[in-house]
């Protein structure tokens, strides 16, 4: 395995054009401190560099929150920074200690939207676990269908999309009047819950019908995974550490 000094000694870093593509985005972004001891283990063990947008993520922030909050990225955050994100070691179970034998083979769970909405980069052999794409590409799991969506871009695509402003046509239909300021307000490691589900009949009719709170964003990813195993009979595999394995 390469060490941590080796995957940041790129000749050609990530995080310049990262950081103006922030500066320049097209909608609302926060970036918080990451902490260096946990962006070295989350770089060792996932064995990419700087020289790439998931490296530059996992080393320069604490994680992202892009359009209101409504999408959060996940990095290295620093106690106490503030966004209540978790880091993207704990999202994907991570091993306390870096193991040469461990890597997230089926894919990397790099963010959730505030849904629950989920997205993975795949891994080696995404059809051993009934996901579409590639390996290398951005999928995700809708919280109105509960299937798997292949993106067509990777995470550096994926990550520009949605810096542009990519996601206000992409959530057509999951948004309502004042969505910003309700989600502006609720933590990293939160999201809504909505009754009927999302992926019900009586939501997909009439989304203003419903009604929402806040959960811990474990529970509805774990909600989402339970539900498409009971009552269509699907695995959704893995989601990282946020649902039963």
């Amino acid at each position: 395995m390469r060490a941590y000094e080796n995957l940041i000694a790129t000749q050609n870093p990530a995080w310049p054009e990262l950081a103006q593509r922030v500066e320049q985005a097209g909608t609302s972004v926060l970036l918080f401190e990451p902490a260096d001891a946990t962006a070295r283990r989350t770089l060792e063990q996932l064995q990419v560099s700087t020289g790439s947008f998931l490296g530059a993520v996992v080393v320069h922030t604490g994680g992202v929150l892009i359009d209101h909050g409504w999408l959060r990225v996940y990095g290295s955050p620093a106690p106490g920074e503030g966004s209540g994100m978790p880091s993207l070691a704990d999202v994907n179970g991570f091993p306390e200690a870096v193991e040469d034998s461990w890597f997230p083979e089926y894919g990397l769970v790099v963010a959730h939207d505030v849904l629950g909405g989920t997205y993975v980069l795949n891994g080696h052999d995404p059809s051993a676990v009934g996901r579409p794409g590639e390996r290398g590409e951005m999928t995700y799991l809708a919280p109105d269908t509960l299937q798997w969506e292949a993106l067509g871009a990777g995470y550096a695509a994926w990550l520009t999309w949605a810096l542009e402003g990519g996601l206000g046509e992409f959530t057509s239909g999951l948004r309502w009047d004042g969505w910003e300021s309700e989600v502006e307000s609720i933590h990293g490691d939160q999201g809504l819950n909505f009754f009927p589900p999302l992926w019900s009949k009586e939501a997909h009719g009439d989304l203003a019908a419903t009604s929402r709170h806040e959960v811990p964003m474990r529970e509805i990813v774990g909600m989402a995974w339970e539900t498409a195993a009971q009552i269509d009979g699907v695995d959704l595999g893995p989601l990282g550490s946020f649902a039963t394995q």
